[in-house]
């Protein structure tokens, strides 16, 4: 059975930018950890992903903090975790808190490991923010494909606050999210 690793929005901007926390800097190390028991081809991550008009966005209305302008520093998946990932990882850019292009590559690979192995994948999330773009990444995957299992390592993820951390962990446990 093929495991795939969804490493969500390891940027600067959430470790130590513009929207950095604490607790955000202290799962580094247990996510570079997570990320060496996968193969390297089975390591995909996101990328937060906003162009310089992000404060007349709706998203930029609610969050007033210019944060993951495309190709700045504070975009850039942070060192340690880059390091960590391969050039086969597969990186995807995302205009949202989720990303419906991930969730679709995922029912692709779906629909791939079943051909050759007629099992199910199984997508593992870590990362930040727990409660923005991990929860809405893990619900739609799971959304996408409900009879795969879909889980989330709270070790190796952050929320805004550990509260908000908290909450979306009894969520994603409520819609079947393994892990939580």
């Amino acid at each position: 059975m093929k495991k795939i690793l969804v490493v969500v929005d390891m940027q600067n901007d959430f470790v130590d930018g513009a929207l950095g926390t604490p607790e955000a800097q202290a799962i580094v190390p247990a996510v570079v950890k997570k990320i060496a028991t996968y193969p390297a081809d089975c390591v995909w991550a996101t990328r937060d992903t906003h162009s310089v008009d992000y404060l007349q966005t709706q998203e930029g209305s609610h969050l007033p903090v210019e944060h993951c302008i495309k190709d700045s520093k504070g975009w850039q998946i942070c060192p340690q975790v880059a390091a960590a990932l391969s050039s086969e990882a597969r990186i995807f850019d995302k205009p949202s808190f989720g990303s419906m292009a991930l969730a679709q590559a995922l029912v692709e690979e779906d629909a791939r490991e079943l051909v050759l192995s007629g099992t199910h994948i199984e997508v593992e999330f870590i990362g930040l923010c727990t409660d923005i773009c991990v929860v809405s990444n893990a619900l739609l995957a799971k959304a996408a494909l409900p009879e795969v299992t879909v889980s989330v390592d709270p070790s190796c993820c952050a929320g805004v606050t550990p509260s908000a951390h908290e909450a979306a962990l009894v969520t994603m446990r409520s819609c079947q999210v393994q892990g939580v």
